[in-house]
């Protein structure tokens, strides 16, 4: 069985006071996308002061995404709603990220290729939501259960990454960063397509 991540156990004491509330799972995922879309929307003002608040923001985001699921298993309200509520959440996310960086970046050293390198990286969130999807549902996940097409290691997810975009731009290096970042959820896409046609196969 594959062990935990490290934020996700940290989350799991986290919502532990939650669990006797009447706070629900979905209520932290549309608060979670909520933070998430306005810590993007300071990375468009093109101005560092509003980047620094916007990365601390959308980290913060990031990490509460993982409180859902736990407060979910924690009070016995695992859906398959939630489940895809999440993903979408997700997607929109990382969609409002790439596409905030590129319109903050447009004035920059990119020039046109911030938005052009942005539009890739909402093409491939959105893409990559759908595929793992389906490789969720192939490998045994889906409905009211984990989402299982991530690659770990040592504790830490692939998509543990995106932790990084606080000090990067805190430093000033958002730019190459973003440039990055952008590349590599296209290569990620990429590697989830296959890895669907993998299983499909199978």
């Amino acid at each position: 069985m594959k062990s935990l991540p490290w934020d996700q156990r940290i989350a799991r004491v986290v919502v532990r006071p939650l669990v006797r509330t009447s706070v629900t799972p979905n209520q932290l995922t549309a608060a979670t996308l909520l933070l998430a879309i306005a810590g993007a929307a300071l990375l468009a003002a093109g101005d560092q002061r509003a980047a620094n608040w916007g990365a601390g923001v959308f980290v913060l985001a990031r990490f509460m995404d993982h409180f859902d699921g736990e407060l979910a298993r924690q009070k016995g309200m695992a859906s398959r709603f939630g489940y895809y509520f999440d993903y979408v959440a997700g997607a929109l996310s990382y969609g409002a990220l790439f596409l905030c960086i590129g319109i903050g970046l447009r004035h920059g050293a990119l020039g046109g290729w911030a938005l052009a390198l942005g539009l890739a990286g909402i093409v491939s969130a959105v893409v990559s939501m759908f595929v793992n999807l389906q490789i969720d549902k192939h490998q045994g996940g889906g409905g009211d259960g984990d989402a299982v097409g991530y690659p770990a290691f040592a504790g830490f997810e692939l998509e543990d990454g995106i932790y990084l975009l606080a000090p990067i731009t805190w430093l000033g290096f958002l730019t190459p960063f973003f440039a990055a970042a952008a590349v590599g959820a296209t290569v990620y896409c990429l590697w989830s397509l296959w890895t669907l046609s993998g299983l499909r196969r199978g």
